[in-house]
């Protein structure tokens, strides 16, 4: 079956980890949703990587918390933030593209 992220997770949101780094925050609403996607390994390097047009070098971890029911993926920053160019200091905007995800179970 074929699924939306944003119906199945209460939290997708991005932020500053540092300066260099930024973090993704994925919340399931469901502990039995959160389970699958965890076997599924719907989450992976790979698959960050190719969603954020990155190279997987760039992934610092990709971490499941189960007490949380989370899946926190932290990255390089591109730009450092308050660089010169930079255009999103807080990081807070970079979780559009797992906004329109979608996965089958």
């Amino acid at each position: 079956m074929k699924y939306n992220l944003t119906d199945v997770a209460s939290v997708i949101r991005s932020k500053n980890s540092g300066p260099y780094e930024l973090t993704f925050d994925i919340i399931f609403k469901e502990m039995d949703m959160y389970q699958q996607v965890k076997s599924a390994k719907v989450f992976t390097a790979q698959m960050f990587a190719l969603l954020y047009h990155i190279p997987e070098s760039q992934i610092i971890s990709l971490v499941h918390f189960d007490p949380a029911k989370a899946v926190k993926i932290t990255v390089v920053r591109p730009i450092p933030s308050g660089a010169l160019g930079e255009t999103d200091v807080y990081g807070a905007q970079q979780h559009a593209p797992l906004m329109r995800m979608t996965f089958e179970l």
